[in-house]
């Protein structure tokens, strides 16, 4: 059985290694790693590529984990019955850690919030509704993707530990605390790699979520209302007051004689 909970989380982190953002963001000649907040996930592939590459790239990482769920599921079902649920986490916790940290990419990947969003569909999908209608509602409500994302993780334990002990999980108890343990990994795991995020939170500077793609020139969204110049708007700005550039720099004298005319 250990061979087993093995080779399941080896067949989810092979699955987890198909980089959807990094891969989408190659085809258009960006490294997706090297812009915006760095990570290789779906909300960063959103703000730097627009929303047809934040779709595709959610799209990907949350069918490699039922993927790699359901290859568990065929090949154990009939060897191991009553544990093949639990193999199934194994391989959802592996697509994660596959994602998060991808071998070829120097273990710099995303925060597997996608890959846990299929784990969950594919697993446990009794919690999905309630994971949904939080990650909808707390981003409609804060637009905090980070704060939604928070929110699924953590409400995905809180629903297997209530049913779990309702029995409505359908595994069997020998296996259910060690169901609850792994449970708990993904949760740690998420809350790990938001740690920046949840500082932002509690410091009220958070980015906000927002469908207007991040402007490369100013280092800020296009639609950008704070009032702020990037670098290179105040360079410009600069120019134009700029001696022989069509604005004269009257001195006082000048000034008299101009009330006098």
């Amino acid at each position: 059985m250990i061979g087993a909970r093995v080779i399941a989380l080896g067949i989810g982190y092979l699955f987890g290694l198909f980089q959807t953002g990094y891969l989408y963001g190659k085809s258009q000649g960006i490294d997706i790693r090297s812009e915006g907040s760095g990570n290789a996930g779906t909300t960063n592939s959103l703000r730097v590529l627009g929303i047809k590459a934040g779709l595709i790239t959610f799209a990907g990482d949350l069918c490699k984990a039922i993927l790699a769920v359901l290859l568990v599921k065929v090949l154990f079902r009939n060897a191991y019955p009553d544990a093949v649920k639990i193999l199934e986490l194994y391989a959802g916790f592996g697509a994660v850690l596959g994602h998060n940290f991808p071998f070829y990419l120097k273990f710099k990947g995303g925060k597997g919030i996608a890959c846990t969003s299929g784990m969950i569909l594919a697993v446990c999908p009794l919690a999905a509704p309630v994971c949904l209608v939080l990650f909808i509602g707390s981003i409609a409500i804060t637009r905090y993707v980070s704060l939604g994302s928070i929110l699924v993780v953590t409400s995905y334990l809180v629903q297997v530990l209530i049913f779990g002990h309702m029995g409505y999980l359908h595994i069997d108890a020998a296996y259910l605390p060690e169901f609850y343990v792994v449970s708990a990994c993904f949760t740690a795991m998420a809350l790990w790699r938001h740690r920046s995020n949840i500082g932002r939170l509690l410091h009220g500077t958070e980015n906000k979520f927002t469908f207007r793609r991040e402007n490369k020139r100013y280092g800020k969204s296009s639609g950008n209302r704070s009032g702020k110049l990037g670098d290179s708007a105040r360079e410009g700005v600069a120019h134009q007051r700029q001696p022989g550039d069509g604005v004269v720099d009257c001195g006082s004298g000048d000034r008299d004689a101009a009330r006098t005319a």
